[in-house]
C-alpha cells in the first residue's frame, strides 16, 4: 500500500509515547487494571471538569455503555444527529432503541429548532423522546445550554457525543463536561489517541460505578466467579492508558498546532470565490473541514480525486446516517436537508498534528491550481 505524501489525519507519537508504552510493559501492569489506567481516568475527569472517567475498548463501547446506564432500551425513541459517524447510531441499535434523525445547522451540529420540534410531535403522539444525542462535529460542541433546556422541558436525558472535541471549550466550559454523561474516542486518528480505546465520562459516582460494573463483565465482587446480568469486555489495557497518558500530557500542544491549521486554511482558502472553512466555534479544530460552492467552479468530490491524484488525502463530510441503507425505515421526518449539502461540499483537509506548515502550504497551492484549471485562468 503507497503511503500518501500528505495523509488527512495520523496520529501523533514519538519518544515521549514510547517511553510509557515501554515503562507500563516493564512494570508487569498488562492487564485492563494498573496504575497508568487509573492515572489516566484521573487525568481524563480533570481535563473535562467531571468527577469520573471510566477508561473502555472504544469510543463505541463509550456511547453503548452510556446509553444502558441511563436506562435507555428496546424501544425508546432517541433524537440524535443524522450528521456523524456510524459509531454513533449502531451504539442505539446495539440496545433496541429508535433513532429520530436531527438534521443539522449551517455548521454542522444538531438544530436546536428542529430539535425541538421533534421532542414536541414526539410527546403529542404519546411516544415521548426519552435521550438526546448531540455530536460534536470535527471537534465543535453543539449547543448543550439549548439542547439541556429542551430535554429538561420534555424529559429526555442528553448523552454527548464527544467523540471528537477533547480539549474544545463551550462557553468557557470544557467539552465532555456536557449532558448526564458524555463518550470520549481515543482512535489513531482522534485528538489524542490510545490506538483503540474511549471512555465514559460522569459526575455521579453510582452511574461511574456502574459503567466499570458493566465494563468488567458484571462480574460480582465474590471471590468465585458470578453473575446476575449480562456484561461486556469493554475495559482498556493499561498499556494503552499508558500510551494516552503521554499524549493527555500533550493536550494543549496538539489542540494550538490543530488550531493553527485551521488559521491558515482560513485565510487562504476562505478568500476564493464559492469556498469557506467552516467555523470551528471554540472547538479543538480536529479537523479543519472546507465547504466547496459551486461558484468555485469545482465540487468538493472532483477536487477530492484531484487532490489524491496529485498526492494530497482529502475526505468528504461524514455521510447522513439518515441516506444510510442500513437505516432505512428510521424516523427521518426532522432532515432539512443542511446535512445532506454539507455532505455535498464539504471536504475534510489534511489535518494531522505533524503536518508541515510546507505541506499544508502545498495543500493550498493544489487546490489554488485545481480552480484555476476549474474556471479556466
Amino acid at each position: 500500500m503507497m503511503t500518501m505524501p500528505i495523509p488527512l489525519c495520523i496520529p501523533s507519537v514519538g519518544a515521549k509515547e514510547e517511553a510509557a508504552v515501554l515503562a507500563a510493559l516493564r512494570s508487569g501492569w498488562v492487564a485492563p487494571a494498573g496504575p497508568q489506567l487509573d492515572e489516566f481516568e484521573s487525568g481524563l475527569a480533570a481535563v473535562t471538569g467531571r468527577s469520573h472517567a471510566v477508561a473502555v475498548s472504544s469510543g463505541t463501547a463509550a456511547l453503548h455503555l452510556s446509553l444502558l446506564v441511563q436506562g435507555i432500551g428496546r424501544g425508546d425513541r432517541v433524537a440524535v444527529s443524522t450528521l456523524t459517524f456510524a459509531a454513533t447510531v449502531n451504539a442505539l441499535h446495539y440496545v433496541g432503541a429508535e433513532p429520530v434523525f436531527i438534521d443539522c445547522d449551517e455548521a454542522g451540529l444538531m438544530d436546536v429548532a428542529v430539535l425541538e420540534a421533534a421532542c414536541a410531535d414526539s410527546l403529542a403522539s404519546l411516544r415521548p423522546i426519552r435521550a438526546v444525542v448531540p455530536v460534536d462535529l470535527y471537534g465543535r460542541p453543539a449547543d448543550y445550554l439549548r439542547i439541556g433546556q429542551i430535554a429538561s422541558i420534555y424529559g429526555a436525558v442528553v448523552i454527548s457525543d464527544a467523540a471528537e472535541s477533547l480539549g474544545a471549550s463551550l462557553g468557557g466550559e470544557p467539552a465532555g463536561s456536557f449532558g448526564a454523561v458524555a463518550a470520549l474516542s481515543f482512535n489513531g486518528n482522534k485528538i489524542i489517541t490510545t490506538s483503540s480505546g474511549g471512555a465514559v465520562l460522569c459526575s455521579d459516582p453510582e452511574t461511574a460505578a456502574r459503567v466499570r460494573y458493566l465494563s468488567t463483565q458484571a462480574r460480582q465482587p465474590v471471590v468465585h466467579y458470578e453473575h446476575t446480568e449480562v456484561g461486556y469486555n469493554y475495559r482498556l489495557s493499561n498499556l494503552l492508558a499508558a500510551l494516552g497518558l503521554a499524549q493527555l500530557d500533550r493536550l494543549d500542544e496538539i489542540v494550538a498546532i490543530k488550531r493553527s491549521h485551521h488559521r491558515a486554511y482560513d485565510e487562504t482558502l476562505s478568500g476564493f470565490n464559492g469556498m469557506q472553512v467552516l467555523d470551528p466555534g471554540d472547538g479543538n479544530c480536529w479537523m479543519s473541514v472546507l465547504a466547496v460552492g459551486p461558484e468555485s467552479g469545482t465540487d468538493a468530490w472532483s477536487l477530492s480525486e484531484s487532490l489524491l491524484r496529485r498526492g494530497v488525502e482529502t475526505r468528504p463530510v461524514f455521510k447522513p446516517m439518515h441516506l444510510q441503507p442500513v437505516h432505512e425505515g428510521c424516523d427521518q421526518h426532522y432532515i432539512t436537508g443542511r446535512a445532506e449539502e454539507l455532505f455535498r461540499t464539504g471536504l475534510a483537509l489534511p489535518s494531522s498534528t505533524d503536518l508541515r506548515p510546507e505541506d499544508r502550504n502545498q495543500v493550498v497551492a493544489e487546490i489554488a491550481a485545481l480552480v484555476e484549471e476549474a474556471v479556466g485562468v
